[in-house]
Parts: C-alpha cells; structure tokens; sequence
C-alpha cells in the first residue's frame, strides 16, 4: 500500500514523522512517500500513478492528475476547504475525498480580530514610526475610529463567521451577515441580522469574508462592489484568495474606496511577494495564509487528515471525518 504526502516545499516544513507514525500504525504493510511539488505535474503523476491514497493541501488534483491514477482510492485533505479537486471526476473513478470538518475555528476567528484591531488601531503605521524612523508621536496618525459602535458585515455565517461574530459583539459592534443557507432565527440567537450584500455595502464599517469557496463566489469582490462600499470600510479576507480580484483591490486601495486590507490569502497561494502590489503598504496586513496556525491546530490538522486515510482504507468509512463526495 503507497501513500504520497505531496504539496509545495515550505508546506512540508512541518512534524512530517508525526504523520507518517499514525499512518504506519494504522495500516499494515505501508509505503509512505513525501513529494516536494515543483510545478513539473508529469512529474508528481509519475510519483502517485500507484499510490492507494495521497494527502495534500493546496496542490491540483485535477481530471489530467486523477485520469492518471490507477490504483488511487483516497484523497486526504488536510484543510477545510477542498477546492483543489475535482470532485466530479473523483466521483466518476470512486475516489474519496475527505477533508477535515473542524479543528481551527478559534484560530481563524482570533486572527480576523486581530486583523480588525491592528488596523483599526494604525498598529502598523505605529511599529513603523518607532522601529524604523524613531518617533514616538500617537498623533502621527489620523482618522482613528473607536471599534465600539462600528458595523460588521460578515460574509459566510458558518462555525468561523459566527466565532468572528461573538467576538465582534464583546467589542460592542453591530454585526450583521450575508449568507443565503442560514435562516434568520439562528443568526437571531446569536444577536446577529441577516442582510443582503446591498445593505453590507451601504451600512458596514469593516467587511470579512468567511464564504466556502465555490462557482457562485469565486471573483465576488470586484471594483463594482468595492465601489458600492459607502463607508470606506476595512476590508478583511481569511477565506479563499480567489474570493477576490487582486487586481481590484489594489485599485480600491489606491483610490482610497476602502481604508485598509487584512489579508491572510491572496490569489495565489505560492505568491511572488517581490512583485505583489499589496506588500510594503502601511493600511495593509498580509500574513502567509497563517490563521489556522498554532500548535494546537496544527497537530489536530494532522492527526485527522491522516487518521481519514486510515479509517477510508480499511473500510471503516463512519470513522471519517468527513467525506465531500460518494454520498
């Protein structure tokens, strides 16, 4: 039995022995492989044509990747989102696909306030001034606003928008979401209003997207909808880079329709910083795609992805976390 744990090279910089120890104890006879992607796929389809399971993040398990596959019966995700397979041919060749249902909501919710607060507060405009041009000036900085009292639109009211929720309200703001799968007396419970994206636009102080990426969100925040934000709102993103038109929000930025960006993904998820218009701007937060990380999670992360290929190869499918496909 082959099992390939593939992804880009700095992924893989993580308590690899870990996971290949619940593998080998949970399946007998095992071959575990670790692939460093270099963006050569004839190669990687020359490392998993055999493989019985292989355990990714972010790599393409595309219909050309999955058509080459023979013997390929799981596919373990070890992140929420599983954007990056094509379900429907997985489903054709009865390949399962399994992700992790939870294991870093606290994590992502922190990191969206802490986005909100070093923004809000000009943290980065205050690290620079003492760090690199030694001033120590609070009124360095205008346009401050108290949190208390500002507008939350939240897209996306699943387990993450609803932890950012009720830290939202310990801070006094007013949250409202847009999410057409979530009835009004849930978010109700919660002290939180269901809206349409319109009101988001015309009422909210800051913006965080939490959407599950899918057809119908992929590219939503255009400059269209940058420029309906009457508020000029701090715009935040810790779901899917691709939720996003880089291009446009750099243009919102320089034309000043929102006044700052936290960002833990961009479009790409292996991006050239050097050459990435977003970096090195003051009302700017970008952070490496981190809002799932901590100890904590990371090893939660691990533990299930490689305990869903365990439990999917000996046939013990209830034991799987979650499988997205073959329902």
């Amino acid at each position: 039995m082959k099992i390939v744990i593939c992804d880009y090279k700095d992924v893989l910089k993580r308590n690899l022995e870990y996971e290949k120890r619940i593998l080998s104890n949970g399946l007998k006879d095992v071959e575990i492989i670790i692939y460093e992607y270099n963006d050569d796929q004839n190669e990687f389809i020359e490392i998993i044509k055999d493989a019985d399971a292989i355990l990714t993040a972010f790599l393409d398990i595309n219909k050309s990747i999955i058509d080459n596959c023979r013997k390929l019966k799981c596919i373990s995700i070890n992140a929420v989102g599983y954007d990056c397979v094509d379900l429907k041919e997985a489903s054709k060749k009865d390949i399962g696909v399994c992700a992790i249902g939870e294991y870093c909501t606290q994590e992502v919710a922190e990191h969206t306030l802490s986005l909100i607060l070093s923004l809000n507060r000009g943290i980065k405009h205050y690290i620079d001034d003492i760090d690199n041009k030694k001033i120590w000036q609070y009124h360095s900085i205008t346009g401050i606003q108290r949190l208390e009292g500002q507008t939350l639109g939240i897209f996306g009211f699943g387990k993450i928008g609803r932890a950012v929720a009720k830290r939202a309200l310990a801070f006094g703001m007013k949250v409202v979401a847009v999410d057409p799968y979530v009835k009004d007396e849930e978010a109700q419970k919660l002290n939180v209003k269901l809206v349409d994206e319109e009101y988001v636009w015309e009422n909210a102080d800051i913006i965080s997207n939490h959407m599950n990426q899918n057809s119908s969100n992929n590219n939503f925040f255009t400059i269209d909808k940058f420029k309906k934000m009457k508020r000029n709102p701090i715009f935040i993103n810790v779901g899917r880079g691709n939720s996003v038109n880089e291009n446009n929000l750099i243009e919102a930025l320089n034309e000043k329709l929102i006044r700052g960006a936290g960002l833990d993904v961009l479009s790409d998820e292996n991006p050239n910083l050097k050459e990435n218009n977003l970096v090195g701007r003051e009302n700017v937060i970008i952070t490496p795609h981190a809002a799932f990380y901590s100890e904590t999670s990371i090893k939660e992360l691990q533990r299930i992805s490689c305990e869903n290929i365990v439990h999917y190869l000996n046939d013990q499918k209830d034991k799987v976390n979650r499988i997205v496909n073959l329902q």
